[in-house]
């Protein structure tokens, strides 16, 4: 038997349940929409925090770079060193850019939520919008996956030139054809990067009209 003024508390708590229940509105598949998009947005952060140094580190490569080939063969002491310091560089910039994958493999996975929010959105013009932005973005990060791909091979073929550089007797067709290859791989990275920003810049379009559409705010 229950003490005397228990079931007037067990009364009260069931009431304040059922307020709080009601007070607690389950968001609408537009809003968990927003709310994996506003996370895509903060996965992307650490990407975001490599752009400037990589850019940095790759300027500062490139003149090393420029001071070796403009060293002779007397200078083969300064053009080991200057190869050493290029190798740490690349290093750095490798760490960089896993760290921006890293990145875009959170983002990726946060943003896989679309998929099935999309199709529980009820205004079609809403609907088409969100299968849009998809689509793009799955497109950009399959852009992104070139990157990494044809950036990687990049950095090594500059990792081997600078060994390359260090070895006195290296044969100049050896050289030549080392510079021609490490050119036609940062081509091929230009272009994957291309690919990437386009992408993103019609991501960042395309959600913004999802964003006036759907009634939120846009900062």
């Amino acid at each position: 038997m229950l003490p005397k003024g228990s079931s007037r508390i067990l009364i009260i708590l069931a009431v304040l349940i059922f307020i709080l229940s009601g007070c607690t509105e389950k968001k609408t598949p537009v809003e968990k929409m927003y709310d994996v998009l506003e996370n895509v947005v903060k996965k992307e952060k650490v990407f975001e925090e490599q752009q400037e140094p990589l850019v940095t580190l790759e300027k500062q490569e490139k003149e090393l770079y420029d001071q070796i080939i403009k060293q002779g063969m007397k200078e083969y002491d300064q053009i080991v060193k200057l190869s050493d310091k290029a190798l740490v560089l690349a290093d750095k910039r490798k760490d960089h850019f896993e760290k921006e994958t890293k990145s875009l493999k959170e983002s990726e996975h946060e943003f896989s939520k679309v998929l099935d929010l999309k199709d529980q959105l009820e205004d079609p013009a809403l609907k088409k919008m969100a299968n849009d932005l998809y689509n793009i973005m799955m497109k950009r990060y399959e852009a992104h996956r070139d990157l990494y791909k044809q950036y990687s091979l990049s950095l090594q073929y500059d990792k081997e030139l600078y060994q390359m550089f260090k070895n006195k007797n290296l044969p100049l067709e050896d050289l030549e054809a080392q510079i021609n290859k490490l050119n036609d791989a940062y081509n091929k990275v230009y272009a994957a990067n291309e690919k990437f920003n386009q992408y993103t810049d019609q991501y960042n379009e395309k959600k913004l009209s999802f964003y006036k559409k759907a009634g939120f705010k846009t900062k």
